[in-house]
This record gives structure tokens, sequence and C-alpha cells, in this order.
């Protein structure tokens, strides 16, 4: 159990860490005030603009479902090549389309959703109301 606990606190905090964040400009208010205080300020407008009800990533679920569609059609494809070489496409297709679809699958699963426009214009905002510069994100 407490083996389990770990594990899930260790892909919070790992996903929260691969989190896409703005990048600043190092204007003079940056400069003054230094990255710490930046990084605060940049969690305290994440967290702003979440309260206001812009989400901090777009949908994984249609992603995933996208991912999954584009590896199966892909993988069926190249699939049925390969087992026309050797005289069965169709079981090919098959084997394909379901490697394809396990790949795409996995792939959008660990893929890092970009945040929704609602959520950088948000955060971007409230850090130009603050002084800083956000040039993009990373």
């Amino acid at each position: 159990m407490v083996k389990q606990s770990a594990l899930v606190v260790l892909l919070v905090w790992f996903v929260a860490a691969c989190a896409p964040k703005p990048i600043l400009y190092p204007n003079v208010h940056y400069k003054e005030v230094g990255k710490d205080v930046a990084e605060r300020d940049i969690e305290e407008c994440s967290a702003m603009a979440k309260d206001a009800g812009a989400t901090s990533s777009q949908g994984k679920t249609g992603q995933l479902v996208g991912s999954t569609a584009a590896g199966g059609a892909i993988g069926s494809a190249g699939g049925a090549v390969g087992g026309a070489v050797i005289g069965h496409p169709g079981r090919g297709a098959m084997v394909g389309a379901a490697s394809g679809a396990t790949a795409g699958f996995l792939r959008g699963l660990f893929r890092r959703s970009p945040p929704s426009n609602a959520y950088k214009q948000f955060v971007n905002r409230c850090l130009n109301d603050r002084g800083y510069d956000p040039v993009g994100w990373e």
C-alpha cells in the first residue's frame, strides 16, 4: 500500500514537473524580483486561471482517441503491405491495426498535453499585470 501511494505521488510530481509554463523575458521587473518570486507568481497566476475555469490542458480523451485511431490506420496499412508479401494481406492488416492502435494509444497516453488557449491567455495577462513580459510557453 505504501509503495502504491509513493508511486502515485511520484507520478503526480512527474506530470506536474512536465507541465508547460510561460517563459519570461528578463525585463527590469523580473531582474528586480528574481527567479524564485517569478516562479511563485507563475504558480499564483496558474491557480487563478484554473479557479476562473480555464483548463491547464486540452482534452486528453480526444487526443487519445485521435492518436489511437491514427496508429491503427497506419499499422493496418503497413500490416496489409507486409501481409501481401507473404500472401496474407488481411491477416497482416489485422495484426498491423492492433499493433498500431496500441502504439498510438500509448504514445498519446504519455504525450504532454498543451495548455488551452484560454489558460495561456489568462496566465499571460495575469503576469503582464504583475510587470512580467511572457514571450512564449515551453
